[in-house]
């Protein structure tokens, strides 16, 4: 497990859901190591990569280090204009993931981005538009519930009705912000968008899709500076509070203030309150045991158990992203979903309270 949550990118068993050269993408922009993430994912479900394009030729090498089937290109042109890709997926400044969606869906490929996938209320209508306009897909890698095996596993249950009706979820987003290892934009809020509307967009996807939400509203919000004042831009810790359309409601705290002894990059857990029972999904370490990653607690009105589940579910939403590419089907996540995260995010943090 990395120590450092933006070089997170989980690996998997191959699983693919269609033969070889079905599902051939390509990728613009390595300014986040997710992109490794999206990548492996993409892959373990039958995915072909194609084409890199960097303007930085070290993140391009390294890339390719990795992924050696991988061909570097010189120009995004070069992506954008080859018929065989279908999708392009991208982890730029997140500033500028918007932008590139709108290059890449008018160039008649889906779209699959790291979040968060825009930082404006107004980018949000450029890409709600786009898609309408095209038919493309502009998908979000939401990787704390989509690339967590336990939080897989938590919504499993939740479907079975192991807690009843999901009432409230809390999230803790903590991360370690390693200050060495970020490049400038990194602690530029209008490049970075924000505490909220980057890593707590991780947070507000978890909670529309385990409460099953289709719209919210942002009851209050927060953000501070507590220890960083030589990057006066950054928010170094946020919360919220949500109450959702159905009447469910959600508290999340997002910080990067994850401590030196810890194994893992962040010690991030959700609770999810039901009518008979709740859940809790400790993702990434159990604290003061050697159970590792993915262990998730469930109590109900007949069990008190914890399950294991490290190895044993797998990422079943970059397989639907594919199937659903290649069927025109809306399975791995609706559109609305992805947006309405982003948009929660950004309320969020335009309208939060500035403690210090």
């Amino acid at each position: 497990m990395s120590k450092d949550g933006m070089n997170y990118a989980p690996k998997g068993k191959p699983s693919p859901v269609c033969k070889s050269g079905d599902f051939v993408f390509s990728v613009i922009g390595l300014d986040h190591g997710h992109i490794y993430g999206m990548t492996n994912g993409l892959l373990e479900a039958g995915g072909k990569i194609k084409y890199v394009f960097d303007p930085d030729e070290k993140k391009v090498a390294a890339f390719i280090k990795s992924y050696p089937q991988a061909v570097a290109v010189k120009e995004e042109k070069d992506v954008l204009e080859d018929k065989e890709s279908v999708m392009v997926a991208g982890a730029c400044i997140t500033s500028e993931r918007c932008a590139l969606g709108m290059r890449v869906m008018s160039a008649g490929k889906h779209y699959f981005t790291d979040k968060a996938p825009l930082t404006t209320l107004e980018q949000l209508e450029c890409a709600k538009k786009k898609v309408a306009e095209t038919g493309k897909k502009y998908m979000v890698y939401y990787s704390e519930r989509l690339h967590v095996e336990s939080a897989v596993f938590a919504g499993q249950l939740i479907d079975k009705g192991a807690i009843g009706k999901v009432l409230q979820v809390i999230g803790i987003g903590p991360h370690r912000i390693n200050t060495p290892s970020r490049p400038d934009w990194f602690f530029q809020r209008e490049k970075y968008g924000g505490i909220l509307c980057d890593i707590g967009s991780h947070q507000i996807e978890q909670y529309l899709y385990y409460a099953k939400e289709e719209d919210a509203e942002v009851v209050s919000s927060q953000i501070a500076n507590y220890n960083n004042p030589e990057h006066p831009g950054l928010d170094d810790f946020g919360d919220a509070q949500l109450r959702g359309k159905n009447g469910t409601t959600n508290y999340f705290r997002v910080d990067w203030f994850t401590p030196n002894a810890l194994r893992t990059w962040g010690d991030g857990r959700t609770i999810i309150l039901g009518t008979n029972g709740y859940i809790e999904i400790r993702k990434y370490t159990d604290i003061g045991t050697r159970r590792g990653k993915d262990n998730v607690y469930l109590v109900n009105d007949t069990t008190e158990k914890r399950f294991k589940v490290a190895g044993k579910v797998g990422y079943p939403f970059f397989g639907q992203l594919i199937r659903d590419i290649l069927d025109g089907t809306e399975i791995a996540m609706t559109q609305d979903h992805a947006f309405k995260a982003a948009e929660l995010s950004i309320k969020a943090q335009n309208q939060a309270v500035k403690i210090q």
